[in-house]
């Protein structure tokens, strides 16, 4: 126990840490905090904890622990009409109390926020579990976030609670893992996952797909899963020419409670080349590739609900990882309430095309991803997250809107801006002024709007 803690401990100078401890598949970030705060990342997983200035006293200096728990045994016992829909965080060391509230940050799936129920352990990481609702006021729950104030560290999660007069549903992201086709290779296995629709849950997949050389073939697809205790089925619908299904069965099945309580389950089917393929060249041919096309649907809803998954690979395919990017800051985030206002600002079509689409061709996206976009619950979502990954600052994004000429957008900015910098003791100069200079554009904020 004590070497597990060590671990955990030991300093990451920032970078996010993969490692099994005890048996424990963690996530997890290190890093000292005095009275200025800071703020802890998680990579790729979307979870983060703030601790802000005067959370801790002056003098003192807190070593924090932020940590995504990968075992499942974990999460909450859950009844069959609960889901689980978000990972299990653990804020460490447990216990440590602060002068302010921090703020966790993490993403559900649920389709409806007003369903989703925060529960909390008041537990060390390798204690016993003792999941409850933690019933705090000041806990707000958006379209895909949750965001808890907390004054002590413990374990944290969501659960879908919705009463019996509503529908509970849950977004799943259906992904496609494949290893290599190399030239002679005559079987090919094919794995899909259902999972949550978080990052954190795709990550786990790509985890787990490491060592099998599995690779993510294409982007998830979205399903919107139902709590009708109905089971997910897999079926086989169109194997390309000179291909065929090992398996005995071409419809396989994953059993409803394994989805709804986020269990991260896949199923694989296994094709092989027909026999007698390599002796003729125009065969050859074709099985230098392979196409699979199959459905998923939940028991009963299978001309309601269902999702067409289509594959493809070739030989002649690069299979190769591109290089890691490397970057020199953590991604930044918007201010929730701000990133909210333009989500609502952005969503509405406009005839011009002057809204999210706009902004995702300043931010270099081409019209095969843009479409792609539009196939998401909240594209204006979806690219605002884009512009956070690509490190824009807040005058940065307050310029775009501008040449978009999206003046009530650069408004909203401005606001949040001249707010915040109203509260800075002594400041070296304005927001606008700080652009002005940086673009030589002589850009007057206040004669624009």
């Amino acid at each position: 126990m004590a070497t597990f803690y060590q671990e955990l401990y030991t300093p990451t100078e920032g970078r996010t840490v993969i490692q099994q401890l005890m048996n424990k598949l963690l996530v997890f970030a290190w890093r000292e905090v005095d009275h200025q705060g800071g703020c802890l990342l998680l990579k790729d997983m979307g979870i983060s904890l703030f601790i802000p200035p005067g959370a801790v006293a002056l003098g003192r200096r807190e070593q924090i622990s932020l940590a995504l728990v990968w075992d499942l045994s974990d999460a909450p016992s859950l009844l069959s009409k609960q889901a689980l829909v978000s990972p299990v965080v653990a804020c460490s060391p447990h216990g440590a109390s602060f002068l302010k509230p921090c703020t966790l940050t993490f993403k559900h799936c649920a389709q409806n926020p007003n369903h989703v129920c925060t529960y909390s352990s008041n537990t060390a990481l390798l204690d016993t579990k003792i999941w409850k609702p933690l019933g705090q006021p000041g806990a707000h729950t958006s379209r895909d976030e949750c965001r808890i104030p907390i004054s002590h560290f413990s374990l944290y999660t969501c659960v879908l609670e919705a009463p019996d007069a509503y529908d509970a549903r849950k977004w799943l992201q259906l992904a496609v893992f494949c290893s290599p086709l190399l030239p002679g290779q005559s079987h090919l296995q094919l794995r899909v996952y259902f999972l949550n629709n978080t990052p954190c849950a795709l990550q786990w997949a790509v985890t787990n797909e490491e060592p099998h050389a599995g690779h993510l073939r294409g982007p998830c697809q979205l399903f919107d899963f139902m709590g009708t205790r109905g089971d997910q089925y897999l079926k086989l619908k169109y194997i390309s020419e000179g291909w065929e299904n090992v398996d005995d069965s071409s419809c396989q099945m994953v059993p409803y409670l394994h989805i709804w309580h986020g269990k991260c389950p896949f199923r694989s089917f296994c094709f092989r080349k027909k026999a007698g393929t390599n002796e003729d060249k125009d065969n050859m041919a074709l099985t230098n590739e392979i196409i699979v096309t199959m459905h998923t649907f939940q028991n009963g809803l299978e001309t309601k609900y269902m999702e067409i998954l289509r594959f493809q690979a070739s030989e002649e395919e690069s299979w190769a990882v591109p290089p890691p990017v490397s970057r020199s800051a953590p991604c930044n985030r918007l201010p929730p309430e701000l990133f909210e206002q333009l989500q609502m600002l952005l969503e509405p079509s406009s005839i011009t095309g002057n809204d999210w689409r706009r902004l995702a061709s300043h931010l270099g996206l081409c019209g095969m991803k843009i479409r792609f976009l539009s196939c998401q619950r909240s594209p204006a979502a979806a690219v605002l997250e884009l512009f956070e990954e690509q490190n824009g600052s807040l005058q940065e994004l307050h310029y775009l809107m501008t040449s978009m000429e999206r003046l009530d957008c650069a408004s909203a900015i401005y606001v949040y801006l001249d707010g915040k910098q109203s509260q800075s003791p002594t400041p070296c100069c304005t927001p606008v002024l700080a652009l002005k200079t940086r673009d030589n554009e002589g850009l007057e904020l206040d004669v624009k709007l």
